[in-house]
């Protein structure tokens, strides 16, 4: 099961721009960064697609603007995983959730989510696609309709944000004509030669690239971290009183204390181990 992947699992280097291709494929989105999905909307209709009919959609709010509404929105994805009854809860309390999934051994908290941040969110959704692709294969439902199941039990909403848009439109374009009409016309200078939306183009594509790189690094930082934790296991296995002169033992230390990256620390490790049970076994045959 999906929900139970360690840190080093694939899933965990699976890129933010492959994550955005496949949310905009499946949902007929055009999200453009991972924290666009931090109002939890997104998690939501990923596993209506995935598990049709379990999410009530006309609970989910892809207008949520608020932190407040981005809860709710959690809310209704942590009833969705106790009725599949996915190992990895939401831990709620009275009024607010405290914390999300256990993603290998840490606690992700809803209030990282919501407040947008990228590396917690890449996080999430690149369980999430291992979560779905572990259910349906990897394959689209091609009888699922995102747009029409957006609209699922919102149509009230959704036709009052249409007739105000409608509305607003309108006397924007009246407002604007009557400008148009009354106001100077605009010199060549003011009018620029479009080099304004070039500068904005890649002011974009840097904190694109920006972004990527921050999260390579925060990836990059995990892993280290992991296999440092590790190292630092074995060492106080090794250091134990009872086990400290075992050969094994100091075999391991010689390569975690090497002093540097020679490919000799390997060799003298096993030399040293070789003569210990060559000796040990001559004190047994003398014995």
């Amino acid at each position: 099961m999906a929900s139970n992947i360690g840190m080093m699992d694939g899933a965990y280097f699976v890129g933010r721009n492959e994550i955005l291709t496949w949310i905009n494929n499946c949902l007929q989105l055009n999200l453009s960064r991972i924290e666009e999905a931090a109002s939890g909307a997104v998690q939501c209709q990923m596993m209506d697609m995935t598990h049709p009919g379990v999410v009530p959609m006309h609970k989910v709010n892809f207008d949520a603007k608020s932190e407040y509404d981005y809860i709710q929105n959690y809310k209704v994805l942590q009833d969705v995983f106790n009725k599949l009854k996915i190992d990895k809860p939401v831990k709620c309390l009275v009024t607010e959730i405290s914390t999300f999934f256990c993603l290998h051994g840490q606690h992700i908290e809803v209030n990282k989510l919501v407040k947008a941040r990228p590396l917690d969110n890449l996080e999430f959704l690149q369980w999430l696609k291992r979560y779905c692709d572990s259910v349906n294969g990897g394959i689209m439902n091609e009888n699922y309709n995102p747009i029409e199941r957006r609209c699922k039990g919102g149509k009230e909403r959704v036709k009052g944000s249409i007739k105000a848009s409608k509305s607003l439109q309108s006397n924007n374009t009246h407002h604007h004509s009557a400008t148009v009409d009354s106001g100077p016309k605009p010199s060549r200078a003011s009018t620029g030669s479009g080099g304004g939306n070039h500068s904005s183009v890649d002011i974009q594509a840097l904190s694109n690239e920006i972004t990527d790189l921050k999260l390579s690094v925060d990836l990059l930082e995990k892993e280290r971290d992991f296999y440092f934790a590790k190292l630092r296991d074995i060492e106080i296995l090794c250091q134990i009183q009872e086990l400290e002169d075992l050969p094994v033992a100091v075999a391991i230390k010689k390569i975690l204390y090497a002093a540097d990256a020679k490919e000799s620390a390997l060799e003298e490790a096993q030399e040293y181990l070789a003569e210990a049970l060559n000796a040990g076994e001559d004190e047994g045959e003398e014995a």
